[in-house]
């Protein structure tokens, strides 16, 4: 499900801890001094304590009417307890959701709908793979608050002893070219599992697949789709240019670690990966640089997944307007600059890219995240990823099996799986 898979980017993405923060325990109107107590529940990781500190000041001066109350959630069984609250009578008035989350939640009728409002909060200017999960049956309910995408991680070092200029990459056939190029001497030309299916994803958007789509009503796989099968031809190629295992994901091993071990040329990450590979291997620090995963052609860098978080507010929420106020804020420009810089995270609209200009690795991540995508925007779609036949799939092409045949094996498993959904 995405809340784990953007645990895993937030762990990579950062290195600071976070202190204790407040409680929401007091749901009351007002706090004794006439202001308004604003519950609000941010994700572990979401926000650095100095970060957290800087907003609730700024936020209490601008608005001295709200008492601003942040509790900060654990990712583990948060989809659990944000249901029982949507569910309750005393819910908090915002809550951090992870962006391919809102559907299941808007399904439910617990959301507030933002759909009017949307201009108001700019959002012309969304990132793509935030603002579409974040609406369900063409009504906003999620508000896009920040993102992270995987780039690709190179050994600057090894890519000169090549004569590879990443800068020069900016197609897959180039990438294929500098790969090849980098695959010899015993080093890996790069390190790519073979069920690292959300990088198949994006080779899918690229080609103008998707892994399923609606029609009439109702949800079909797309994986043996032209399309997903070109995607699927690519994965090979590129895979085929290192030993990475065909049978596991890029957990197991833990990819950033197998990069330290010193004979990989690149891997496809977040660009915090860089920071563990480092740890591992100090001998590699100021070695590592980062490129957007490339385009079909040069003048769009390639699809990318897009994790991350929106923010909701549930209808039953005491503080309505109040909670806007703070979506407002939080999501606006100025913070969202501030935010981007702290946490090395890319903010949520394309118009923003500049403010991470100065970090290499989230600059790339920025670059990238223009072409960002989501998953299908299903409730149903956790479903299909608990059994992961994209996983499976994968491995039976990368060990040998028919695309065709394996790609339609899966697309039936995903039609069915969402067929609930219908």
């Amino acid at each position: 499900m995405k809340y784990r898979s953007l645990a895993l980017l937030s762990t990579l993405v950062l290195s600071a801890g976070l202190a204790a923060c407040s409680s929401s325990g007091d749901t009351s109107d007002g706090v004794g001094d006439g202001r308004t107590a604003l519950d609000v529940w941010l994700m572990r990781d979401s926000v650095s304590a100095g970060f957290q500190k800087e907003f609730e000041t700024g936020f209490e001066k601008a608005h001295p009417d709200i008492d601003l109350k942040i509790q900060i959630q654990e990712w583990e069984g948060i989809g659990e307890k944000v249901t029982a609250a949507l569910a309750s009578n005393d819910a908090p008035d915002v809550i951090e959701v992870g962006n391919t989350q809102v559907a299941q939640y808007a399904q439910s009728g617990g959301l507030t709908d933002f759909t009017d409002r949307v201009d108001e909060l700019g959002g012309d200017d969304w990132l793509k793979g935030l603002a579409e999960p974040g609406s369900y049956d063409g009504r906003q309910y999620g508000i896009p608050y920040y993102a992270a995408n995987r780039v690709v991680i190179h050994r600057t070092d090894l890519f000169e002893k090549a004569g590879v200029d990443p800068a020069g990459i900016k197609t897959r056939d180039q990438w294929i070219d500098a790969t090849r190029r980098l695959d010899k001497g015993g080093t890996q030309g790069i390190y790519l599992p073979g069920q690292n299916w959300y990088v198949l994803s994006g080779f899918v958007w690229d080609e103008g697949g998707d892994l399923a789509t609606k029609s009439g009503g109702e949800w079909k796989g797309g994986l043996d789709s032209p399309e997903a099968l070109r995607a699927m031809d690519f994965y090979q190629r590129l895979q085929a240019l290192g030993k990475g295992p065909k049978d596991s994901d890029e957990a197991r091993p833990p990819q950033a670690e197998v990069m330290a071990k010193g004979r990989v040329a690149q891997i496809i990450a977040v660009p915090g990966g860089a920071k563990v590979i480092e740890e591992k291997n100090p001998e590699l620090k100021g070695k590592l640089g980062f490129f957007p995963v490339p385009g079909k052609t040069a003048d769009r860098p390639g699809a990318v997944f897009t994790g991350g978080s929106d923010l909701v507010v549930p209808v039953v929420a005491a503080h309505q307007e109040e909670a806007f106020t703070f979506i407002r804020e939080l999501t606006g420009d100025a913070w969202q600059k501030k935010l981007a810089v702290a946490m090395s995270y890319v903010p949520n609209k394309t118009t923003l890219a500049g403010a991470v200009s100065a970090d290499p690795g989230t600059a790339a991540m920025a670059a990238g995240a223009v072409n960002g995508h989501a998953t299908p925007n299903t409730p149903q779609w956790a479903a299909v990823e608990a059994k992961n036949p994209i996983k499976e799939y994968m491995t039976a092409v990368l060990t040998g099996g028919d695309a065709e045949s394996e790609a339609a094996k899966a697309s039936r498993t995903i039609t069915d799986t969402l067929g609930s959904d219908s």
